[in-house]
């Protein structure tokens, strides 16, 4: 990174970041230089200090658009590729449908598995345009060196709880709580965190995620609010995820997940909300109140949007755009499969439109910002998710001549609504190129995948010995079609 500096000369056009207007534009016919890590210059070629004027082409620009690099505020990799197939169509209808407690335990990534789903859903994200990941798991051997592999800037949230969930019925949910009410699981993850902080790379770093609303205790959910504030960093639990969960917090404490959590004065500026979607206004989850969404915009609390893994269960966020008008900040996160971010930029616009019945509801800009910028305030910073000099140099290259991005009056648009993770040609994370042509060039995606397919055969080989009614995988997930006789 402090070698030679990089020149992408004649783009067609950059989306550059504004300091006047706060927000993304669009610039024409300008060169980049990438040099120590960031961006250095970006500009017409005319105007280029003289220390850069001689420097050779490395890219030539005149087909192509720069923009930063997305971020995925809240992703699952080393678990949610091995569900690839299995979840499609798989729910609990005793519990609304989510596929929490009875099917991901059976279907689960084991700990010789989680290497390569990592590296598959990794790969996925570069080759979607994603710089930098949230990566909620639960420590695994390997986490944070495969992390640095990826090439990606990896934000490690090293889930703990207090309690572990399972139903025995397929209607109701027991928690069985640990004696020691989560201490050590959180004691362990607080360490995962802090050797981010010191990590070799500086693409490596920590956030503070007690996992599940419902799975933690009052004591640790404050007590990781307090480290994640000690230390400065972001913190996020999953919260309004499910109606199974709404309904066991509001029958334990009598309020919403949101009030609870405010309650429990941990919702601020750091605090980000995994998926927030059933709140008290939530048509799933009506209560006496009305109040969650204006909490959250009061507190300045995030949502981590991830329309994809609902839509399959059947429900949405209602919706982005009334969200954001209350003044709730809402970055985009993968959480599923597939890692493939701008799935979800288009879902989470149409989905919004849907519920609003215009097509003004949600734009590309809005959900474009909540992928850069806005998710990058996320995480605190402001050096990421937009193209400023001074800034790291995470930036994605998109071909402009792709048959899928033409005829195109506006690029942003097109891709994001017409052509999706096809015409993007380069990635560059701190002015390393880790995609080229499409073709990762940090980890053997390919291998990965090859591996993952025989990872999988195994696990669902021994379904029925962790279901609860012994069922194999062809009765939990039947084919979409008979084989022929």
């Amino acid at each position: 990174m402090n070698g030679r500096p990089v020149r992408i000369s004649s783009l067609k056009t950059a989306v550059l970041w504004d300091t006047v207007a706060g927000g993304h534009c669009y610039a024409h016919d300008i060169d980049l230089i990438l040099q120590g890590g960031r961006l250095v210059f970006a500009g017409p070629a005319g105007r280029m200090p003289d220390e850069f004027a001689a420097l050779p082409v490395d890219v030539d620009g005149r087909t192509l658009l720069a923009m930063p690099g997305l971020v995925n505020i809240h992703s699952h990799p080393a678990t949610e590729p091995m569900s690839r197939g299995m979840f499609d169509e798989l729910g609990s209808p005793g519990l609304f449908y989510s596929s929490l407690y009875e099917y991901m335990p059976v279907f689960r990534a084991d700990a010789a598995s989680k290497p390569d789903c990592a590296r598959v859903a990794y790969s996925e994200m570069l080759l979607s345009g994603v710089t930098t990941v949230v990566d909620l798991s639960t420590p695994w051997d390997g986490w944070l060196d495969i992390a640095a592999e990826s090439g990606l800037r990896v934000c490690l949230g090293p889930m703990f709880r207090s309690a572990a969930w399972k139903t025995t019925n397929g209607f109701t949910v027991d928690y069985t709580w640990a004696e020691d009410g989560g201490r050590r699981a959180m004691d362990e993850a607080l360490d995962i965190v802090d050797t981010a902080a010191r990590h070799g790379s500086d693409r490596l770093s920590g956030m503070v995620v007690p996992a599940q609303v419902d799975t933690c205790s009052p004591e640790i959910l404050k007590a990781s609010f307090d480290a994640a504030t000690r230390r400065d960093v972001p913190w996020q639990t999953h919260a309004a995820q499910s109606i199974v969960e709404f309904q066991e917090i509001t029958r334990r404490h009598g309020t919403t997940p949101i009030q609870w959590l405010d309650g429990l004065g941990v919702l601020d500026r750091r605090s980000i909300i995994g998926h927030g979607i059933f709140l008290d206004d939530h048509p799933s989850t009506p209560w006496h109140t009305k109040r969650d969404l204006a909490i959250l915009a009061e507190r300045n609390a995030a949502i981590a949007h991830c329309p994809t893994v609902f839509a399959r269960r059947g429900y949405v966020l209602r919706d982005f755009g009334r969200y954001a008008r209350a003044g709730v900040r809402l970055g985009i996160g993968t959480d599923t499969y597939p890692h493939t971010i701008l799935d979800d930029l288009r879902l989470a616009a149409y989905l919004g439109r849907v519920q609003e019945q215009t097509p003004q509801a949600v734009s590309a800009r809005d959900v474009f910002d909540a992928a850069t910028h806005v998710g990058a305030s996320l995480l605190g910073r402001n050096d990421i998710g937009r193209l400023t000099v001074g800034g790291r140099a995470d930036l994605v290259l998109v071909d402009l001549d792709h048959p899928m991005m033409r005829p195109s009056i506006d690029p942003v648009r097109s891709l994001i609504f017409s052509c999706d993770d096809r015409a993007i040609a380069s990635v560059y994370v701190g002015g390393r190129k880790i995609v080229e042509n499409g073709r990762v060039l940090t980890m053997d995606y390919e291998g990965a995948t090859a591996r993952l397919v025989r990872e999988q055969a195994r696990i669902i080989g021994s379904v029925s010995q962790r279901d609860r009614l012994g069922r194999s995988v062809g009765e939990l997930v039947p084919a979409t079609y008979p084989t022929s006789p």
